[in-house]
């Protein structure tokens, strides 16, 4: 059967309880077809409770993006269950740790693997509801309701991205991440009639937010392989995207794939929000980004402990734009006072969506420090329009008798037309080097980057070292993998210099490629 573009808002059944259409989930495979995800998620309630998975269940779901994860995803919030979302690339070993330490009781995965004893495994592909199956209970009357989960203190268990250490097991109430949500629908203004197209894996907090969003709306989610950016974008024309999400080196390919196949970013015509996270922006993705499409790519910025905290818009297209409603951010110096306008510092924040903690190894729950403003160990400026510019993590490194900030220096080193990342790498005489990786298509020669870097810092903040990469390594996040960066830095450095004794790299991010937890 021929596919036909979809018209977004058209055919949209309401659910009369909420009094506006609700989420309706669209996947991409050959035969996919619309779904209503409140239904679907019902069905799948439904086979749960029957294999036992009740109300304050701690379950484990570790799966790729499909319209059955969020089945199951709704399904855990409908039973009033604490879920514990783990990456689907995880290794099997990590898994078992993770479900050790967190003590659940079921684990929905795509394949059976080993676990802790007593741990229940049920299959997300087997949980699919078959269609036109009665949702709910009949009888009771049941409908989707996600007030019981709402109220629970460890609704969600996710993962800190690890920038500071291992990655930490974040708790947080369902009160706060929902709370969080439906401010930051407001803000921009998510329509029932939009449709979601995030290029990004579920399993982690910016792609989570986005079915939330997508059910807060009452709008179309649209489900694909984060990884497979051409059938990502072939989707989104075909079904109407109207808000594509993306990090930052996502972007970077799709402009890179636009170029070579034009018609991909032609028909998403429609689109009203091109927007990023996940990582700092830089200046010269967005100019380039505009270029490409004549659309402002839109910056933001948030935590797993704190949930979003500011978005740039259509009408403020300016850094990450102004912090959410009922949200206060301060920039501190070191001697703890807020800074003025363009002054960088330490992004403190007050929000009332803050997590519950951390968990610990026991089971409990670690509380925040209990201070007035949480510090989110990223570093950043105001300007005078009051929009907040976020620049990358807190971490210094000691050169020539000054204390510098890799990531700080990226965004200036970035003014030289190209991506830059830094290594450094420990040095006994020096304190650190500084290695600067240039991500240029054309490879040009490193002295010419140099030159250019050089113009634009001052001597002490200048590289030790410069690199060229056509590409910088991407993750299956769709991060730049740091830790393949780094090994790269290493092997080059070795070639140029073989009598070049091992140094402990340190960089901006040190970001695993699976999260870990305590052993």
């Amino acid at each position: 059967m021929a596919q036909v573009r979809s018209t977004p808002g058209i055919g949209r059944v309401a659910d009369p309880q909420r009094g506006r259409p609700s989420l309706r989930v669209i996947g991409t495979g050959p035969s996919a077809a619309p779904t209503a995800a409140e239904a679907d998620a019902l069905r799948t309630a439904g086979i749960l409770r029957d294999q036992g998975v009740g109300s304050g269940d701690r379950v484990l779901l570790k799966a790729g993006n499909s319209p059955e994860f969020v089945a199951a995803l709704l399904a855990l919030v409908h039973l009033d269950t604490s879920i514990v979302l783990v990456d689907a690339e995880q290794t099997a070993e990590e898994t078992h740790r993770v479900a050790r330490f967190t003590g659940v009781r079921f684990a929905l995965v795509e394949q059976h693997g080993p676990l802790p004893d007593g741990v229940r495994q049920l299959r997300v592909a087997d949980l699919a509801p078959m269609q036109g199956t009665t949702p709910g209970n009949r009888e009771s009357g049941e409908r989707f309701s996600a007030e019981r989960w709402r109220a629970r203190a460890d609704a969600l268990v996710l993962w800190s991205s690890g920038t500071t250490g291992e990655p930490k097991a974040v708790v947080k109430s369902g009160s706060a991440f929902l709370r969080n949500l439906e401010r930051t629908r407001r803000y921009l203004g998510y329509r029932a009639d939009d449709v979601l197209l995030p290029v990004l894996p579920f399993s982690h907090q910016y792609g989570l937010s986005m079915i939330f969003l997508a059910w807060l709306a009452g709008a179309s989610l649209v489900v694909v392989p984060h990884t497979r950016l051409d059938r990502a974008l072939t989707a989104g024309a075909l079904h109407g995207a109207t808000v594509v999400d993306a990090t930052p080196a996502t972007y970077r390919s799709l402009i890179s794939l636009g170029q070579r196949r034009p018609r991909l970013l032609s028909g998403l015509d429609r689109v009203r929000l091109w927007c990023t996270g996940g990582a700092p922006m830089d200046r010269e993705l967005g100019r380039h980004f505009a270029e490409a499409t004549g659309s402002p790519l839109l910056d933001g910025y948030g935590s797993t402990e704190a949930g979003n905290i500011a978005y740039a818009t259509p009408g403020n297209p300016h850094g990450c734009g102004r912090v959410l409603d009922g949200v206060d951010v301060r920039i501190v110096g070191e001697d703890g006072r807020s800074l003025p306008p363009t002054e960088v510092g330490e992004v403190w924040v007050r929000t009332p969506d803050l997590m519950e903690g951390y968990l610990t190894e026991i089971g409990t729950v670690a509380p925040p420090t209990r201070t007035e403003h949480y510090r989110t160990g990223d570093l950043g400026y105001r300007d005078e329009s009051g929009n907040l510019h976020v620049l990358g993590r807190k971490f210094a490194v000691h050169r020539l008798g000054h204390t510098l900030y890799p990531e700080v220096l990226e965004r200036k080193a970035e003014a030289c037309g190209r991506p830059v990342k830094i290594v450094s790498l420990e040095d006994a005489r020096r304190g650190h080097e500084l290695t600067f990786v240039v991500e240029d298509p054309a490879e040009e020669e490193p002295r010419l980057w140099r030159q250019r870097i050089c113009a634009l810092l001052p001597p002490y903040e200048q590289p030790n070292h410069v690199l060229v990469m056509n590409r910088f390594p991407v993750n299956h996040r769709g991060k730049t993998d740091v830790s393949a960066l780094t090994e790269h830095v290493h092997r080059a450095l070795a070639r140029k210099n073989p009598g070049r004794a091992g140094t402990a790299p340190q960089t901006g991010t040190k970001e695993r490629r699976n999260h870990c937890v305590p052993k």
